[in-house]
């Protein structure tokens, strides 16, 4: 009799910290996601919970009332924030106790203030550095005076300019809104260079997390492949991709080498599934490529990538896709991609 193989490990299996990222994993606007709190919950039972967010406008004490209002167990010691990865940033650029024009809003005040420097809100104050993060309420008066305070025609073209994070677009409860990055590209318009950036997917903000940690086998999970995910891979941690925030199923298929996740969860009660392998194999008659994940199968022809059976979750035909057209090592465009596979449907 045939020996039945053991199943497929967990994306938690052997993990002893895991990440996540807050808008588009754990809540859109003030609103829970569905399963993430009751997955979150679950999984902070047996290992270390802590949460990563590029949203600039908040304190770390307010984003863990936030979760603690949704239900989670949190202090603000388990929220990293890119306005205290600006701080690090800004401490080995200026020295301590110099003045800072400051772009935000009361997050990013707050680190800033207590990493030992002084706040300014005006360019005329002759400030030793900019920070830039986003808050609802920068404007152009806020974004003019940090380009007052950048540009070259004033004698500031060294002027250190540090951005807590470039996300272009924020996930709202009424919908998609314009990010951080849109702010700072207004500055870059006016000044003609880009600021180090501190956040996600830069790796100051994921190697804070794991000093403060002492992570060892962490896991991050996001929902962004150009922030989240990339920056997980630059700092050399795996990651999932959970599709309920801003990236799906189209963006997945065209992901390039560095943006790829190693798992793809349609919601966080996957966290604690068996992750389905992707099985490739060459079917003899044709030459044709076959990509299985548990029931679903994708075929590849010359360059058409097809569904051929799209099995029972739209999850796993996902995967399958993925895998398949990864694998090719083609750019997207170059493909013939089957519809069904990026339908929201």
């Amino acid at each position: 009799m045939a020996r039945r193989s053991d199943p497929a490990p967990a994306p938690l299996d052997g993990v002893d910290v895991l990440l996540a990222d807050l808008d588009g994993v754990v809540y859109a606007g003030p609103h829970a996601l569905p399963y993430a709190v009751e997955s979150i919950n679950r999984a902070q039972a047996d290992i270390r919970v802590g949460y990563l967010t590029n949203n600039a406008s908040r304190t770390a004490a307010s984003v863990a009332a936030h979760l603690t209002e949704l239900g989670l167990r949190v202090v603000a010691d388990d929220v990293v924030t890119s306005p205290q990865a600006a701080a690090v940033l800004l401490a080995g650029l200026v020295p301590v106790g110099s003045r800072i024009l400051v772009v935000g809003g009361d997050g990013l005040v707050d680190e800033v203030q207590k990493a030992g420097f002084t706040v300014t809100r005006s360019a005329d104050d002759d400030p030793a550095a900019v920070v830039q993060g986003f808050a609802p309420e920068v404007g152009w008066v806020h974004l003019a005076e940090a380009a007052y305070a950048l540009q070259a025609g004033n004698g500031h073209a060294d002027r250190p300019w540090v951005a807590t994070n470039t996300d272009w677009t924020i996930p709202q409860a009424r919908g998609i809104a314009p990010g951080n990055g849109t702010l700072v590209s207004a500055v870059h318009t006016v000044i003609g260079r880009l600021p180090l950036v501190a956040g996600k997917p830069e790796r100051a903000i994921f190697d804070a997390a794991v000093a403060r940690f002492g992570a060892r086998h962490p896991l991050f999970i996001g929902d962004r492949l150009d922030t989240d995910i990339l920056g997980a891979n630059r700092a050399g941690m795996p990651s999932a991709l959970v599709m309920t925030g801003i990236d799906r199923a189209k963006q997945v298929l065209a992901a390039g080498v560095e943006s790829r996740p190693q798992f793809l969860l349609g919601d966080l009660r996957e966290l604690f599934e068996p992750y389905p392998p992707a099985v490739t194999t060459t079917e003899r008659r044709s030459g044709d490529t076959l990509v299985t994940v548990k029931d679903a199968v994708v075929r590849i022809h010359g360059n058409a990538v097809r569904i051929e059976r799209p099995g029972s979750r739209s999850i796993d035909l996902l995967r399958a896709g993925a895998a398949a057209i990864w694998g090719t090592g083609s750019a997207i465009y170059a493909l013939e991609v089957d519809p069904g596979l990026y339908s929201e449907s």
